[in-house]
């Protein structure tokens, strides 16, 4: 580790749980990589008073913050500015400081959808079936429809985030060329049908992730046809148990890794206006692990 100084800045994750993430590596890494007097941290604020968390990050003047669930849209009314993709997506994942303002944006979909194109997947190619509406999910799917997705299943239980998987397909339809639908999850006969014509299957839930590795977001895979690429935005077990059902009937499969890589690797570039060593990073701390 570099020597901290007193005039070490301090960037971090904000969110719960966040104690399994790999951030902290990955960016203290680049900082000591490219000689920056900065070092990343990560806080739990499950019970936190986010408003009064964000003042008080202000005053530490710190250089930037990542936010995970469940903190990526409650962050947007304490933001002074976001970017175009934020305003779209109606979620932050990385927010930039700039002499007190504060600034959000969202990598989460660029990241993901590099993170295909590292297996060779060409996305824009079929129809596609998102899991969830939330922060993750709701930048997977104007990135999708950006990319050339024809089709875009949107798949989410009838509650509190029915109405914003409802707008979120609004947005897509009437800014991009891709037809956005929404599913409610109970439907499992349309939830199968919706599967049966996509080639691409992404869980942006946090079904499944640790500590409740025996959850699956799909009652019914009925649905998994031959050619079925299936994905999972959780990197916490690295397999979850969807992707260990997909496996067992011959389907190829990726977690979350390679999109916590790539979507770090524009935050890092957002912050810094640098480019974090990628490479580097992916061999040291994600490869073997997908």
């Amino acid at each position: 580790m570099p020597e901290i100084t007193g005039k070490t800045r301090l960037g971090c994750l904000l969110g719960s749980p966040v104690a399994h993430s790999i951030s902290p590596q990955m960016y203290n890494y680049a900082f000591r990589k490219l000689d920056l007097d900065y070092v990343y941290l990560c806080f739990d604020t499950s019970k936190a008073d986010f408003a009064s968390l964000v003042g008080r990050l202000k005053e530490m003047n710190v250089f930037g913050f990542n936010l995970t669930m469940p903190d990526k849209e409650r962050i947007i009314p304490y933001l002074d500015e976001l970017t175009p993709a934020a305003k779209m997506i109606g979620a932050v994942n990385t927010v930039k400081n700039e002499d007190g303002r504060l600034i959000g944006h969202n990598t989460d979909g660029a990241g993901y959808f590099r993170s295909l194109r590292c297996t060779g997947y060409e996305a824009s190619r079929a129809p596609m079936t998102l899991l969830g509406a939330g922060g993750a999910a709701s930048s997977i799917a104007v990135q999708a429809a950006l990319d050339g997705v024809p089709v875009l299943h949107i798949v989410n239980r009838r509650g509190r985030s029915w109405q914003q998987a409802q707008r979120l397909a609004e947005v897509i339809c009437r800014e991009t060329s891709c037809r956005a639908d929404v599913t409610d999850l109970a439907d499992t006969e349309a939830v199968t049908g919706c599967i049966r014509e996509s080639g691409l299957l992404t869980n942006a839930t946090s079904v499944g992730m640790t500590p409740a590795e025996d959850a699956c977001p799909l009652a019914d895979l009925s649905g998994f046809h031959e050619g079925l690429l299936v994905t999972d935005i959780i990197y916490h077990p690295q397999k979850t148990l969807l992707l260990k059902k997909a496996e067992e009937k011959g389907l190829s499969t990726l977690n979350g890794m390679y999109m916590l890589l790539y979507q770090g690797e524009a935050a890092f570039r957002f912050w810094t206006g640098l480019q974090m060593p990628t490479e580097e990073i992916k061999e040291r701390y994600f490869d073997g692990k997908l």
